[in-house]
């Protein structure tokens, strides 16, 4: 089996800030996907590292939903992801989406970020699919980290 790994990261920036760190997470989780032959669970596992780079960030996975995805006319699926902030200034998100397939066997991981969700207010992003999917995919959170 390989994986696609990718990130679709935003809030770039060379000045070491928690945007500083999503943006290495960008450029780490694409390396990754340039191997696709290696492990899921390697892939994963970077993941997850490059999550606990953001400085300040705290796990949320309970105030993110995420909805069924949908697979478009170019084959890769979407998803909706919902973020809620209870804090009370504004906070970004970096969110790491599993899509699996009907066996709950892991087929893609992507980050997506949302920016400067405003004190008690929700917001949403789409998670993508690297590569081509068909089949029953669902989606999943696998992590979430405010910040």
């Amino acid at each position: 089996m390989t994986l696609a790994l990718a990130a679709a990261l935003t809030g770039c920036g060379g000045d070491g800030s928690p945007s500083d760190a999503a943006s290495k997470a960008e450029s780490a989780v694409g390396s990754i996907a340039s191997g696709a032959s290696e492990a899921v669970e390697s892939a994963t596992a970077e993941a997850g590292r490059r999550l606990d780079d953001i400085q300040g960030g705290i796990d949320v996975k309970g105030d993110v939903k995420v909805g069924p995805p949908t697979i478009g006319s170019d084959d890769r699926a979407r998803a909706e992801v919902t973020v809620d902030n209870t804090d009370d200034a504004a906070r970004s998100f970096a969110v790491q989406i599993n899509f699996t397939d009907a066996d709950k066997q892991l087929i893609d991981t992507v980050i997506v970020t949302v920016n400067q969700v405003q004190p008690d207010h929700t917001a949403t992003a789409t998670a993508r699919s690297t590569h081509d999917v068909s089949g029953d995919v669902r989606a999943e959170v696998a992590r979430a980290v405010r910040y």
